[in-house]
């Protein structure tokens, strides 16, 4: 068979480049953890000498990592004066954990996900998946820093909103569920929006719940919120409101936990789902977002959902179709995409 050398190069080219951005990923996660971002934030060009006395560190390993930034375009590199320059802009995404383009938590979530490669790669023999607790530490840290950008930036300004009667509801004082919470971002950011509200944040993590229950100490608002370790097919209760954030694909019984939503909901209740960005069709997913997507997906998502009852996979790029079913088997009347953002969709659920 014939081969294009031409194309082997330009293959080998893209290579090189993902390889690249592979290795950037930990620069990033060294460039958050010692702070050099935030010293170089608003300070202008510097030197690696002046870098590493502002943090404390090696002048010598900070003029590598300087350059690898440069290099991967993070930073600005200045030949006529050997300094360096973090563009305001790109301080927006790496120097402030606030920021709603804020990128830090996805680098450093998936440099932990990577660290599960030798358990992946043996599940994709036997099938039995990678339970999420399975997976080092780091990865439920970064997944909380890189979706509470989002949900502080859409949740309550947006989100709710589009739900219909939902927001004068909490705002009179309602019960909500925040089923797979994690560490409780967003069951926090509710519960600081709705005071007249009780909220609930369950997740089968343990570890997640004990650290959720700190942050809502410190957030101030746990007068008002409680975390329980349980799983979504047995949460107790009955609430006006019951939300899944980024969790529903990962599960591995997805209509029994749908169905035990149903149950929970008081009359007139609603649930609001939020997965993923996800076209229905594989091809209109190939795209940047469709890419990480799918490649967490194969790591931690599918993985998951393996390791429990049933194993279902929905995966990460479920898409708006299969979560319609999933709900319609549940026994749910109405589903209706309520808003989406370029990495959510956001879905009201009711009997």
């Amino acid at each position: 068979m014939a081969i294009d050398e031409a194309k082997v190069q330009e293959f080998v080219g893209k290579a090189m480049g993902d390889l690249g951005s592979a290795l950037t990923a930990s620069l990033v996660v060294i460039g958050d953890r010692l702070g050099l971002y935030r010293a170089m934030a608003g300070a202008g060009p510097l030197t690696p000498a002046e870098l590493a006395a502002r943090t404390e560190t090696v002048e010598r390993c900070v003029r590598e990592w300087l350059s690898a930034q440069a290099a991967a375009g993070y930073v600005e590199y200045d030949p006529a004066t050997g300094k360096y320059t973090l563009p305001d802009e790109h301080a927006v995404a790496l120097a402030d954990d606030d920021s709603p383009a804020c990128v830090l938590g996805g680098f450093l979530g998936m440099t932990a996900a990577m660290k599960a490669e030798p358990k992946v790669s043996q599940a994709f023999r036997h099938g039995h998946g990678v339970g999420w607790h399975e997976h080092d530490a780091e990865l439920f840290i970064g997944t909380e820093r890189f979706f509470r950008p989002g949900y502080n930036a859409n949740l309550v300004s947006c989100w709710i909103p589009a739900l219909d009667g939902v927001k004068e509801k909490l705002a009179r004082g309602a019960t909500v569920a925040d089923v797979g919470c994690g560490h409780g971002a967003s069951t926090i950011i509710m519960a600081k929006a709705f005071p007249r509200s009780r909220f609930v944040g369950f997740d089968y993590h343990g570890a997640s719940i004990e650290r959720a229950r700190d942050r809502a100490e410190r957030a101030g608002v746990a007068d008002r919120v409680r975390f329980e370790v349980a799983a979504a097919k047995d949460f107790p209760g009955e609430y006006d409101l019951v939300t899944f954030f980024d969790c529903l694909h990962d599960m591995g019984d997805p209509v029994g936990a749908a169905t035990h939503v149903r149950s929970s909901l008081a009359d007139g209740g609603t649930w609001m789902l939020v997965e993923p960005f996800a076209h229905d069709d594989v091809h209109a997913n190939l795209n940047p977002v469709g890419r990480v997507f799918y490649s967490v997906s194969t790591l931690v998502c599918t993985q998951a959902s393996l390791a429990q009852e049933v194993g279902a996979a929905l995966g990460a790029q479920a898409g708006e179709k299969r979560l319609r079913d999933v709900c319609r088997q549940a026994g749910f009347g109405r589903f209706r995409r309520a808003t989406e953002t370029p990495f959510n969709l956001v879905f009201e659920v009711r009997a």
